[in-house]
């Protein structure tokens, strides 16, 4: 299912969006923790913060830190990979869960609006 939208189109579903989100009172997440978070809930796991690090470009601390963020939130959660000790992998929690499909709610809702 294909969906068109001009550069206007495509940047007001952004920004109302994300002013929705705001007013909901919810967790205030920056670009790199929903982009996280997205790869997280998106895409099969498992998840590495060296995985996540590479796929993005951006460092191990930056993804430890944000994780540090969505942890508190209790929207993923970290466990040591017992096959191999080096590794620390992303969970996903119910709480991110709901986090998610609240977020895509406020989407589909300002995308009807177009």
């Amino acid at each position: 299912m294909g969906v068109e939208f001009s550069m206007n189109q495509a940047l007001d579903l952004w920004r109302n969006t994300l002013i929705d989100s705001v007013r909901a009172d919810g967790p205030d997440l920056s670009a790199r923790q929903m982009a996280i978070l997205l790869i997280i809930y998106g895409e099969t796991p498992p998840h590495t913060v060296r995985g996540l690090a590479a796929q993005l470009n951006i460092s191990k601390p930056a993804v430890t830190r944000a994780l540090d963020t969505m942890g508190r939130l209790d929207f993923t959660r970290r466990k040591r990979d017992e096959t191999d000790r080096r590794n620390v992998l992303v969970q996903r929690t119910v709480k991110g869960a709901v986090f998610l499909s609240e977020f895509s709610d406020l989407i589909r809702a300002r995308a009807v609006a177009l």
